[in-house]
Order: C-alpha cells, then structure tokens, then sequence
C-alpha cells in the first residue's frame, strides 16, 4: 500500500495544481477587488493570468496535473476566457497534433492558412482584414473578435445541422459562463469591463503564442517554430514556445520541457530547419507591422498529396 500511495504521490504534478490555484485566485482577487484597483493595473494583470489559464488548460488536454482525465478537466473547468469550451479545445487541439497535416487549412483546425480558392474569391474588405489579423498588431487587435465568431460561426452551424458531438461540451462551457458571470456581477464589476479588461486582452496575449508557431513548409519538421523566451513569457505558455519540442514530446509537463530541450537543442534546431526565434522581442520587432506569411496558403499540393 504504501509503494502504491508513493506512486500516486509522483504522478501527481504539485507545480501545476499550485500554479493552477494561484491562477484562479488572482483571477478571483482582480474581479473582488476591482473597484479599489485602477483599471490599468486590472487590464496587465487579468490578461496575463487569464491567458495562464489557457496554458493551464492545454496541459490538461495533454494528460496533466493528475493521471484522471476526468479530474484534470474539472481543475480547468472555469473557463474565464469566456470563448472557447474545453471539450473542443481538447478535441481540435488534439487533432492538430497529426504533424502531417500541420498548417492545412482544411485538416488542421489551428491553421490560419486559407485555401488559394477561397482566399481568391473573398470580397476585397475581408482580404484586407485577413492580412490586418496577419500582422502581429492586428492578431492582438482583432484576433480575438475573428477567432470567436468564426468559431462559433462554424460550431453553431454544424449543430444545427444535427452534429452531436460537441453539444456535451457547449452544455458545460455555458455552465462554466454563468458561473463566471455570476461572480462578477455579484461583486458588481459590469460584464463589459470584466470582458475589456480580462477576457479579450487575454485571448490577445494567447494569439500572440500562436502568431509563429507554424509556417507553410513542405519538410514536416520545419513547419514548427522554436522560441527561446524569457521567465515572463516561458510561464506565460508554460513553455510551450519551445513548440517543436512540445509537438514531438506532448506528454511532458511544462516544468520538465526546458530540460528536454537542452538536450536536444542541437537536433531539435537542426530538424526545425532553424525555424528559431530568440524570444518574442524579435518577433515584435519583426511582424507587429508586417504579415507573417500571405494568408492563402502557399502550397497545398504537397499537403493533398498525404
């Protein structure tokens, strides 16, 4: 009995569920609190901890901080982001994991890339938004609005049209909704300011984390970037700016990534084809203004041929 306890003692990632705690009360602090506390100190502080608690939910897709699915998914049950259900998360996140199909813009559901087709036959207006939301700036700016109601755009049609799969998960993130709703409006802060100055400067924070992290490239292994990042932005993703690394081990908790990528360094940067970023300074610097990549994607032959 007593190996089997010790066994259980190990599996159990204490750095994630004190983090995980930590979250949630500073979230909780900000929102009791917020009439004592100047907006713009309200605005840094809820963003970063509300993007955390992304971070924090992407570890438990991938098997964290328990070995009990079930008991991961209640840990990250309040959504305070206010715009993605879990459930969903967990299964498009999953399936974007099938590197083969990394930046598809039809088999990857994180991919940003638009088919030539459907990029040609947009109206002059939404190409002129796609490539703004192409820019770091417009990413942060933007992104959010973009990312939900196209993504709700496309949920709420797929089950009107009798998808079942996802009603389990919308059921919950509403749940989850009122709870938070509910906690702000019973300590009086208005719903349009938790949303201003919490929830969507948080999914900002969250694209800025996604803005690199692939690129079109025909060499599967090249298509996922690598971010050396400073201790701000490293816990802000949980040290999933170390992507390729991540993409090849998923199973490994965040506190433990950085040591894998020491090792591996070397041919890590080799099988990324140097697709490597010295912290998100250099990518401000570099696409805050400017597009990444053009939103149609460059090449899908060699996609379609897999």
């Amino acid at each position: 009995m007593q190996g089997i306890n010790s066994n259980v003692a190990v599996r159990m990632e204490w750095p994630t569920l004190a983090l995980l705690a930590l979250d949630y009360a500073v979230l909780a602090a900000l929102v009791w609190f917020h009439s004592a506390i100047p907006w713009w100190i309200i605005l840094p502080i809820g963003a970063y901890f509300g993007c955390l608690n992304g971070s924090l939910q992407h570890e438990a897709l991938h098997g964290h901080p328990t070995r009990s699915r079930r008991l991961n998914e209640a840990l990250v049950f309040i959504s305070p982001q206010l715009w993605l259900p879990y459930g969903r998360y967990r299964d498009l996140h999953l399936a974007h994991h099938n590197d083969l199909n990394l930046t598809c813009p039809v088999r990857d559901p994180e991919s940003y890339y638009l088919l030539p087709d459907h990029w040609q036959a947009m109206p002059g207006w939404r190409k002129v938004l796609h490539n703004f939301n192409s820019t770091l700036m417009g990413r942060m700016l933007v992104g959010p609005a973009i990312s939900i109601l196209q993504f709700w755009g496309q949920e709420f049609s797929a089950l009107l049209k009798g998808r079942t799969d996802g009603r389990k998960c919308w059921l919950a993130f509403g749940v989850s909704t009122l709870l938070v709703i509910s906690f702000v409006v019973w300590c009086a802060m208005p719903v349009w300011q938790y949303i201003l100055l919490i929830a969507y400067p948080s999914i900002s924070l969250s694209l800025v984390r996604s803005f690199c992290e692939h690129q079109a490239a025909e060499d599967v292994g090249h298509r996922t970037i690598l971010v050396e990042a400073s201790a701000f932005w490293a816990l802000l993703f949980l040290n999933n700016n170390l992507h390729i690394a991540h993409h090849e081990r998923p199973k490994i908790a965040w506190y433990k990534l950085p040591a894998y990528y020491a090792e591996e360094k070397e041919r890590l940067v080799e099988r990324n084809g140097n697709y490597l970023k010295l912290g998100y300074g250099e990518i401000f610097r570099s696409y805050f203004w400017h597009p990444k990549e053009p939103v149609a994607h460059p090449n899908v032959n060699w996609l379609r041929r897999r």
